[in-house]
């Protein structure tokens, strides 16, 4: 009796033993995962490399001229260019930080007045631009005015290049994992964020626009009619030698 009781106590011990067991190698295992998760990155580029939605600085550098001189042809298209671009996506107003201490006052003067000048040919008010200083570190070197306005600017929230693993055959965990390096993707992604001409487009579409009734109510027409609605665009393409050479 005693011998069968010892038995009959062993099949429960025993497979308490193996739940817990199980329960510790199952621990094990998830933290294996959330460490590789964390060490290699997710495989999805999208996920490693997200496009993220800012308010930045744009900025545009407008090097000073001689004294009682205009702008040049290149930099006054610039600065019209620019305050397009600020009647588009700018937010808040638009600042000009000009040089002081570089002995150069009346250029520095000029050349502001050369900027208002452009800014109105691009349709901004120059009572809306904001004049600050800054001084002067190198007079040797050319000191700008420097204009700025923040807009609504797509980009990669880190930069690209970086190596958190080693791609070689040293670190045999990476390499047997069969997983896409951390770097993978990355200046695709920060190239389409720097293309994008509106921001919002990556959050949302557009509207369709009106239709073309016309077209439309000309192909209910040929339908109506047991006619084919389609459009031939093609046209017959003529023979290289009768086009060029006159088939010499």
């Amino acid at each position: 009796m005693t011998v069968s009781h010892r038995n009959d106590s062993t099949g429960p011990r025993l497979i308490v033993a193996v739940l817990a067991l199980g329960a510790i190698l199952g621990g094990c295992a998830k933290r294996t995962a959330e460490s590789d998760t964390l060490a290699f990155g997710p495989d999805d580029v999208r996920e490693r490399h997200p496009i993220v939605l800012r308010d930045a600085p744009r900025s545009l550098d407008v090097f000073v001229g001689r004294s009682g001189g205009r702008l040049d042809i290149r930099q006054a298209e610039d600065v019209a260019s620019f305050a397009r671009e600020f009647r588009r996506s700018g937010k808040g107003g638009l600042v000009a930080e000009v040089p002081t201490g570089a002995h150069r006052d009346h250029a520095t003067q000029d050349t502001l007045n050369g900027i208002r000048a452009a800014l109105s040919r691009g349709g901004v008010s120059p009572g809306i631009l904001s004049v600050r200083s800054y001084p002067v570190q190198d007079p040797g070197l050319a000191s700008p005015i420097r204009l700025t306005f923040a807009s609504l600017q797509a980009s990669v929230p880190h930069r690209c290049g970086q190596w958190p693993t080693d791609l070689g055959s040293s670190e045999f965990r990476f390499s047997s994992s069969n997983a896409p390096y951390w770097n993978l993707g990355c200046s695709s992604q920060a190239t389409l964020a720097a293309q994008v001409a509106d921001p919002i487009d990556l959050v949302r579409s557009r509207d369709e626009g009106r239709p073309d009734i016309v077209k439309r109510m000309g192909a209910i027409t040929k339908i109506r009619e047991g006619k084919d609605p389609s459009t031939q665009y093609r046209q017959a393409t003529p023979q290289i030698n009768s086009t060029v050479g006159g088939g010499n």
